[in-house]
């Protein structure tokens, strides 16, 4: 998920609106990995980020799942 901290406007999404602090994308809009790094570095028309990611319980507990440890049995 990500939260927008510079007002814009998403060429993108039909000259879409986005004020600080709403939650980008909006419900339904599909959105590439291209764009979301396009929006959240200084490789947009702006020159600087203008979204960022934002942990939330359920991204911290998918990445727990993912990086859960192996556990070495002993040697008989």
């Amino acid at each position: 998920m990500y939260k927008v901290i510079h007002s814009f406007y998403d060429l993108q999404d039909e000259n879409r609106g986005y004020l600080p602090g709403d939650i980008y994308p909006r419900e339904g809009l599909p959105v590439s990995a291209e764009r979301l790094q396009e929006l959240s570095t200084d490789k947009n028309r702006r020159g600087f980020p203008v979204i960022e990611k934002v942990e939330t319980a359920e991204t911290v507990a998918e990445q727990g799942t993912k990086t859960r440890k192996r556990v070495k049995k002993d040697a008989d």
